[in-house]
């Protein structure tokens, strides 16, 4: 069986694109979460804002996944 190296580079570059953006999301949410947590212990009506807060680097994963597909897309 024989594997084309440029194939095993982009896919390794689509596993590393969405990787760190899912590190980056996770460390952030993090983060995020716990200032939010401790804001609405504090006062209950910010819940809404913590969320949308929290939710937002979600999008750094959505980002990270249109990379890989970009990248996958360009080689094929």
């Amino acid at each position: 069986m024989v594997v084309d190296m440029g194939t095993g580079v982009i896919a390794l570059s689509a596993a590393v694109a969405i990787g760190l953006s899912a590190f980056a999301a996770a460390y952030a949410e993090k983060t995020i979460g716990a200032a939010a947590v401790g804001a609405m212990a504090e006062k209950e009506s910010l819940f809404g804002k913590g969320l949308i807060l929290t939710v937002i680097p979600e999008t750094i994963v959505i980002f990270g996944l249109v990379v890989a597909i970009l990248i996958i897309g360009m080689a094929g």
